[in-house]
C-alpha cells in the first residue's frame, strides 16, 4: 500500500456520533430490554440512536417554530417479529437465519404497554422477513396495529402508526390485511 498523506483532514464535528448517555435515553432502553423488544435503531446498529432516543443534543437548535414544535421530541422505531431475519442482504446490520424463533404471540401487547408506557401520539412500526412463515408474518403485524390503536383508543387517544412493512413477497392479499388494520 502507498504511504499515507501527511494532508488528511480529521473528521468534522457533526458526523461523529455522542454517545447515548441522556435519561430518555436510558428509560427508552430500559423499557425495550424489560418487554423484550426489538428495534431497528440497536439490531441495525444505527449510529445516531443517541440523538433520536434521546430526543436531540441540547446543543442543537430549531431553525424554525414548526422545528421547535418537535425539537427534542423522542422518536424510536420498534422491530416486531423478533430480531432476526430470514433473509441475508448485505446491506443490513440485522441477524439472519432461515428458521429464527417462533414470533412471540405476546409482542402485540408488549408493543402497546410501551408505547403507552413513552406516551406516543406517533409510532413506526417496522419487522424483520419472515419468509418462513406461510402468511410471511402480515397477520401478525396486523394484531399489533390493531392492539396498538384498541389500547391508545380506549385511552382516549389517536394513535398514528407507521407502518414500514416487509414486501410479503409481492403478495398482495398480505399488503391488504395490514393496510386494513386501522393504520
Amino acid at each position: 500500500a502507498p504511504p499515507r498523506s501527511a494532508n488528511i483532514l480529521p473528521k468534522p464535528k457533526w458526523l461523529k456520533a455522542a454517545p447515548a448517555t441522556s435519561p430518555k435515553y436510558q428509560e427508552l432502553r430500559t423499557t425495550v430490554r424489560s418487554l423484550g423488544l426489538a428495534t431497528v435503531c440497536e439490531e441495525a446498529k444505527c449510529p445516531n440512536i443517541g440523538d433520536c432516543w434521546g430526543g436531540g443534543h441540547s446543543k442543537n437548535n430549531p431553525n424554525s417554530p414548526d422545528e421547535a414544535e418537535h425539537f427534542g421530541t423522542a422518536t424510536a422505531t420498534i422491530m416486531i417479529m423478533g430480531d432476526t431475519c430470514t433473509r441475508g442482504c448485505s446491506f443490513c446490520a440485522v441477524k439472519t437465519s432461515r428458521k429464527p424463533p417462533p414470533l412471540d404471540a405476546e409482542e402485540p401487547n408488549k408493543v402497546a404497554e410501551a408505547v403507552s408506557e413513552w406516551g406516543l401520539d406517533y409510532v413506526v412500526l417496522t419487522s424483520v422477513d419472515r419468509d418462513d412463515l406461510k402468511d410471511q408474518g402480515s397477520d401478525h403485524f396486523r394484531k399489533v396495529v390493531e392492539r396498538l390503536k384498541k389500547v391508545n383508543t380506549s385511552k382516549g387517544q389517536n394513535l398514528i402508526v407507521e407502518a414500514l412493512t416487509p414486501d410479503f413477497c409481492g403478495d398482495l392479499d398480505l399488503v391488504a390485511n395490514v393496510a386494513m388494520s386501522g393504520l
